[in-house]
């Protein structure tokens, strides 16, 4: 009745923000991914704070979380997954009320690389307006398989990579058309597959894009297939004719290194190329490649080649013995083998009195010889040349000392000879082993016995001997012994004992034998 009044009250009702929305796997890897999301339709009547991310094996019921701090960002990439997997994520929304449920889970995914790059890119063939390339496979495909291959091409220069092919290559080959004449084109191949392209295989220099009319090819003489040899001195005048079009370009090398011009002159023409050298040293050897390039296309062939000379003289020639009429003598092989083996030794002798030398041996091989039928009384030198496929060495090695051959003879004793007593007592060397048979079926017990003179052996039977029983047949052959029991029934199970006697003693062993009756 005095009046009224009144108050405004705001009431917010607020709540956990509903799940995220739209969640998708932007990216993937060969053990990563990466998720985005849209935000929630209702934030709960808060701000939204962040967002926390799980994810499972498609195979498994077990969520394993990603963050335990709320993101802000609206993507995030996931790390250390197994390639070929398949898996499975889902979001989490959060404000100050607490954690939204969890959004619908993502489309299942796997993780997957590309390939490594393709291997052994090459040339070929290429004409005025085409080139042809070719390549192996990846050295690592991995569970992603390999869809196809992607060829593209620059202007040298330019950064602008052209695509060749609208559609993935599967073969191992490829042929651009419509290229620019005389243009210099690099090029490259990508391998593709689900997870994207792989690093790129490049050519290792431009290629003109000019018709070959011939394709190199070097035409390698017969002789120069092998080893080529020479003497020191003589003259090195190799021609080696080749093929291509246009005019090729000629490299030589020696070991692998460029060729000294001032040791060999090379004289290079349209069809052939000649290494020269007017005067052959030891330092010329070495093996020698040649390659004949237009382009990317190469040709290449190695020559050996080997400068030989006469070998050195032996080494410590010296005379080990003196026996009757014989001496024999040693020697080392010389420093100095002249780049060639040494195929053999010549060997003389020489009378101290005339010291006129009669050669002895030739050829021979080893580093060692004996001399045979000198004469009584007089005392010899020796001398050795050493031998390779260029002849003798220029000077032999003389032995410092001499062999004398006495006049006296030595009256050989012969060392008295004690025959050898081959006596021993009867030993089991192999003993009988117990045996369990069927009956019927035909069984032997063997042991082995050694002793001299060759004892007597006895077979027993429950310590009684055997003796001529038809049933029982008995064998000694160099000391094994076999004793046969033809079809034995059970009656003839028992111990079984082998004795052997000599002069000079007697051993014996024992085995059982059980004989069974099939059930």
């Amino acid at each position: 009745s005095a009046g009224e009044d009144k108050a405004i009250i705001h009431i917010k009702v607020v709540d956990v923000p509903d799940p995220p929305e739209n969640v998708k796997i932007t990216g993937i890897g060969d053990d990563w991914c990466t998720a985005a999301w849209d935000i929630p339709k209702f934030d709960g009547g808060q701000p939204i704070t962040g967002y926390l991310l799980e994810r499972k094996k498609k195979t498994s019921s077990r969520w394993m979380k990603l963050n335990f701090e709320p993101l802000q960002e609206m993507s995030f990439t996931a790390t250390r997954m197994i390639e070929g997997c398949l898996y499975e994520m889902r979001v989490f929304a959060a404000n100050g009320i607490g954690i939204s449920p969890p959004s619908v889970s993502s489309r299942p995914f796997m993780p997957l690389g590309p390939t490594s790059e393709p291997t052994h890119l090459v040339v070929d063939d290429v004409s005025d307006t085409t080139i042809t390339l070719k390549w192996r496979i990846p050295e690592k495909i991995g569970p992603g398989g390999l869809d196809g291959y992607l060829i593209e091409y620059a202007k040298e220069g330019s950064d602008v990579w052209i695509a060749a092919n609208t559609e993935l290559v599967e073969r191992l080959g490829f042929t651009v058309k419509d290229l620019p004449t005389g243009e210099k084109i690099n090029f490259r191949v990508r391998a593709v597959n689900i997870a994207g392209k792989s690093p790129p295989a490049v050519l290792s220099q431009p290629v003109t894009i000019r018709e070959i009319v011939q394709h190199p090819k070097i035409w390698l003489p017969r002789k120069l297939r092998h080893t080529y040899i020479k003497k020191v001195g003589e003259q090195i005048n190799i021609m080696i004719p080749f093929q291509g079009k246009p005019r090729p370009l000629v490299t030589w090398l020696k070991d692998g290194q460029p060729l000294d011009t001032s040791q060999a002159s090379i004289r290079n023409s349209e069809v052939d190329t000649i290494l020269f050298i007017r005067r052959a040293e030891r330092s010329h050897s070495g093996v020698y490649e040649l390659s004949v390039q237009i382009e990317n296309l190469i040709d290449k062939a190695t020559i050996k080649i080997r400068v030989v000379e006469k070998p050195g003289p032996p080494e410590a020639v010296k005379i080990t013995d003196v026996w009757g009429f014989n001496a024999g003598i040693e020697w080392k092989p010389p420093k100095d083998d002249g780049n060639s083996e040494i195929i053999g030794y010549t060997i003389q002798k020489a009378d101290k009195k005339t010291m006129e030398w009669f050669t002895v041996y030739e050829h021979n091989r080893k580093t060692g010889c004996t001399v045979s039928d000198l004469i009584m009384g007089n005392e010899y030198y020796f001398r050795i040349f050493s031998e390779n496929a260029c002849g003798l060495s220029d000077s032999p090695r003389v032995s410092k000392d001499t062999a004398f051959i006495q006049k006296e003879s030595k009256n050989y004793v012969r060392p008295p000879y004690k025959e050898h007593d081959f006596s021993h007592a009867p030993k089991f060397t192999q003993p009988l082993l117990n045996r369990s048979v069927v009956a019927g079926y035909t069984t032997k017990l063997s042991c082995s016995v050694r002793g001299f003179p060759k004892p007597k052996i006895i077979w027993m039977k429950n310590k009684v001997e055997i003796g001529d029983n038809p049933k029982f047949l008995m064998k000694h052959n160099q000391g094994v012994l076999t004793l046969q029991i033809r079809k034995p029934s059970t009656f003839d199970g028992g111990n079984y004992t082998c004795k052997a006697v000599n002069d000079l003693g007697e051993d014996e062993v024992e085995c059982k034998l059980e004989v069974r009756v099939p059930q």
